[in-house]
């Protein structure tokens, strides 16, 4: 493989991506693949940093300007320190979450616009997009019994509301009817039952 292979999770909170990007891990590395598995934001020092700000609730008081520059900032040196490097060594680059949020969080969801969106992704990503990105897609109402079982706490984004939540949603699934790459994926299955549609996908592109 003369150059890596780009793969995305998508969904709203609790859509169960932790879980099936780590069993994908698994498998490819059992596979023999070489292998990164990053997360967005974050991933770096600094795209941790960002991250912390983002997802603090004392940021509560933060616009949807700046929430959407601090995400592709986070992006931005992601993709250089990170990611790039890693598709030219030709690994698997695994992400938890990329662009295709902050179209449905902050194009959608917050009513900023895709134009917007996309003119700031292409500068942070300096023009990389995933070679398949799989939307685990769930009722909001499904989501939150999962959110609520782990026990963890709440972050900013999570604690939005149940509305804004849907409104992610439907910017996901706008997204996967536009775009071929996106894998829309059932995701009220098991686990098992949903890893098994990701696996034979992948299995198809390497």
């Amino acid at each position: 493989m003369s150059r890596g292979l780009f793969i995305t999770f998508e969904g709203i909170d609790g859509c169960g991506k932790s879980t099936q990007l780590n069993m994908l891990k698994d498998y490819l590395e059992n596979k023999g693949c070489e292998l990164l598995l990053i997360r967005e934001p974050g991933g770096t020092d600094i795209g941790e940093k960002i991250r912390e700000v983002l997802l603090s609730k004392k940021s509560m008081g933060m616009c949807s300007i700046t929430e959407l520059l601090l995400f592709e900032a986070a992006r931005a040196q992601i993709t250089t320190e990170k990611i790039k490097p890693a598709l030219a060594e030709g690994k698997v680059v695994i992400c938890d979450r990329f662009f295709d949020s902050t179209f449905a969080y902050q194009g959608y969801a917050r009513g900023l616009g895709s134009d917007m969106v996309k003119s700031l992704n292409e500068i942070a990503t300096e023009g990389l997009s995933p070679d398949m990105t799989f939307f685990l897609d769930i009722t909001v109402d499904e989501a939150l019994k999962r959110r609520t079982g782990r026990g963890d706490a709440e972050d900013r984004m999570e604690a939005q509301g149940l509305s804004f939540q849907e409104k992610v949603r439907e910017g996901y699934i706008e997204a996967s009817d536009r775009e071929d790459r996106i894998i829309r994926i059932d995701a009220s299955g098991t686990p098992d039952e949903i890893f098994a549609e990701i696996k034979r996908r992948v299995d198809e592109k390497l």
